[in-house]
């Protein structure tokens, strides 16, 4: 597609796409009522409060919500993202890519065209050599399981794509590691450039020399897009699919889930159970619902499709509750095929079979509501993108932006709350005069003492959840491979080396999964309860010092985000794979004997980065976090009670000057900020979002 139609088409689009994230539009105005307090309160606090403020004024214009696609290769991703997006040629997807770059779409409705912008980062040479000298996923299965001819190939086929980097690079190849490119612009041709690489290990055909010049040592690519009709920024992030020769991708995908709390998991309707969507499956078991949505593309390729979808929905589900994963998650069927026509206004291009599917549909619907009299309208809302961007808005009000109105809304409570102490004790010092003066080496030693009890007694809580965690962990570890070890004994016994011998891990990751729920509920109930005890210690120090009235102020404890998904449980191991270089590997050892200990010794190496990762990835961040986080609260408030301290001590005449000019005013403005903020403390519904 050339430039010029490109905008044509884009242009074309813009009445359609977007219009259904709309649903953010309550979202939007929380954040603005949030920001008009805290404008309010910046107006009226003194310098420390007001340092507070500015940080989470910026806090509030930097939400950014964040939704990941995922899925297989050839699912239509991109397809798929490029329709919620209303470009249909933004990113690349008639190409066959080979490439591990995360795509990152920062949507914008205040961004102009003209300022649209794309960053490419590069791999560092330590990755890109970790890559080269294990042959990834594959190549540390191959390595522990002997495998050598695959093991080979699998290097072969990485020193040829290093190779071909090289030829394509020249000298700048070792230069270009680590780099960062900008461009103040965004294109077909600069995309291509970056992420897009043809699987072909052979001879580079491609008619355009320039296609993928930088795919094999992109990392990630973040591009900055203009989208007026969105309400609110939103970031799109699309993966590479996960099957692929040397399940680099999976990794990188895993990485990604864990950085976005809401994933779009992509299937296509023809195969939407196949081997690899079952990976998928083991991935998004280990999502909380509320994060997951399915979409089932590619429905304009069934042949009846308004029977098919309901077995296929079926199907889908029951997958799911095999994989321990809830009936409850949302699955939307639609097609980015018909989405991307709809766009362009081509329905003429949409093929026959496509069309045929596209009318079985169309006529199944109009029975059930009543049909839009504009076929493009009609046909945008088959295509299942709409009930897509309703879906996404709903779970981001509910999740992401829930969570950043209640810690942001909570901390600004609390500057609320000191200000109109402040207010009172000035009024108090008119009305009656200089009062006791303020301790303030005392006070200090105090909140300091709080601070120290309180992270010590958090501290040892959470080593004792982490202690028992790792014990668990290990019972875990040690009973797997005792039972597995047995099976396979058993098999050998009753049919000999030449069936293959297969082994569920499903219930280690059940075992693994159930080990960190127990830690990271009983964590969250203990910072929790020390949360609720330091803020009101704190409390009972700041009314003391002030001699204020216990009824007229409060100190609430922060809120904190929940427990990080344990997403690298659904990560492919040996047992996982059933056939190939696996299966072969059975047949070449000598004994029974050699069978169990080759067994043994290689699958506590492949299982230990699963059992591992669960402490060090998930449960000591966890840990850390919440310690972090009351740290930083006590360090905000001790801040804040010590200016206050030194300004107790102003001079009566400022006071009195103070009071006289716009004090009533100041008042009304107070009571506004207190009002918005009020109506944001609503945690039944944040812990809902939880």
């Amino acid at each position: 597609m050339n430039h010029d139609l490109k905008i044509a088409s884009d242009r074309l689009a813009a009445p359609l796409a977007g219009g259904s994230f709309q649903g953010l539009i309550p979202l939007v105005q929380d954040i603005r009522d949030l920001d008009t307090a805290l404008r309010l309160l910046h107006d009226l606090g003194d310098e420390t409060s007001k340092v507070a403020l500015k940080k989470l004024r910026q806090r509030t214009r930097e939400i950014e919500p964040s939704v990941t696609m995922i899925g297989q290769v050839k699912a239509g991703k991109t397809t798929l993202v490029n329709a919620m997006v209303g470009k249909a040629s933004l990113l690349p997807s008639d190409v066959n890519p080979w490439t591990s770059v995360v795509t990152s779409l920062h949507l914008s409705p205040t961004l102009k065209p003209a300022n649209q912008r794309a960053r490419f980062r590069f791999f560092t040479e330590t990755e890109w050599s970790s890559l080269l000298s294990t042959g990834g996923r594959v190549g540390e299965l191959a390595k522990r399981a002997g495998a050598e001819k695959e093991l080979e190939k699998v290097r072969l086929q990485l020193a040829d794509m290093r190779e071909k980097s090289r030829l394509r690079l020249g000298s700048t190849f070792e230069a270009l590691m680590g780099q960062t490119h900008d461009y103040g612009y965004i294109d077909r041709e600069l995309i291509e450039r970056y992420v897009c690489l043809g699987d072909d290990f052979g001879l580079d055909t491609r008619a355009d020399k320039n296609q993928g010049r930088f795919a094999d040592i992109t990392k990630s690519a973040d591009l900055f897009v203009s989208l007026p009709l969105l309400p609110m920024p939103l970031c799109l992030r699309d993966t590479p699919g996960v099957n692929d020769t040397f399940m680099v991708r999976e990794q990188i995908t895993v990485n990604a889930i864990r950085g976005s709390n809401l994933c779009v998991v992509v299937l296509s309707a023809h195969q939407a159970l196949s081997t690899v969507d079952l990976a998928l499956m083991r991935l998004i078991a280990n999502i909380p619902t509320r994060g997951v949505i399915i979409f089932v593309n590619r429905v304009d390729e069934l042949a009846d499709p308004a029977r098919e979808i309901p077995e296929i929905r079926a199907s889908i589900l029951k997958t799911l509750a095999a994989q321990g994963v809830s009936r409850d998650t949302e699955v939307v069927f639609g097609s980015a095929h018909w989405a991307t026509h709809a766009m362009t206004r081509t329905l003429g291009a949409i093929g026959q079979a496509s069309a045929e599917a596209l009318i079985n549909l169309a006529e199944f619907e109009a029975a059930r509501t009543a049909p839009e009299k504009d076929p493009f309208s009609m046909v945008w809302t088959l295509s299942g993108v709409p009930a897509l961007e309703r879906a996404v808005a709903n779970r981001i009000i509910e999740t992401e932006g829930a969570e950043s109105i209640a810690s942001i809304s909570s901390a600004a409570r609390n500057i609320a709350n000191t200000i109109s102490a402040a207010r009172c004790i000035v009024v108090r010092r008119v009305m009656e005069g200089p009062p006791k003066p303020v301790d303030v080496a005392s006070l200090t030693r105090q909140i300091d003492d709080t601070r120290d009890t309180s992270l010590a007694d958090l501290a040892a809580e959470l080593d004792g959840l982490t202690d028992a965690l790792e014990a668990r962990l290990e019972k875990a570890r040690q009973s797997f491979v005792h039972r597995a070890v047995a099976s396979l004994i058993e098999h050998l016994e009753i049919y000999g080396e030449d069936v293959v011998w297969t082994y569920d891990p499903t219930g280690l990751r059940l075992l693994l999964r159930s080990g960190y729920q127990v830690f990271s509920v009983k964590a969250s109930r203990a910072a929790s309860d020390r949360f609720a005890r330091c803020s009101s210690a704190l409390k009972e120090l700041f009314v003391r010092h002030y001699n204020l009235s216990d009824a007229g102020f409060d100190l609430e404890p922060p809120p904190f985000l929940p427990p990080p998904a344990p997403v690298l449980l659904g990560r492919t191991i040996a047992l996982d794979i059933k056939g190939s270089w696996w299966s072969r590997w059975w047949r070449r050892k000598r004994s029974y004997e050699a069978y169990a200990q080759e067994f043994r010794a290689m699958i506590e190496a492949e299982i230990s980065p699963l059992v591992d990762g669960v402490m060090v990835d998930l449960a000591l961040p966890f840990k850390h976090a919440l310690i972090e986080e009351l740290e930083e609260f006590i360090a905000a408030q001790r801040g804040i009670f010590l200016a206050m301290a030194a300004r107790s001590q102003a001079d009566l005449d400022e006071l009195r000057h103070q009071q006289s000019h716009a004090f009533d005013e100041q008042g009304s403005a107070l009571n506004k900020a207190r009002a918005i903020l009020t109506d944001f403390a609503r945690p039944d519904a944040w812990k809902a979002s939880r």
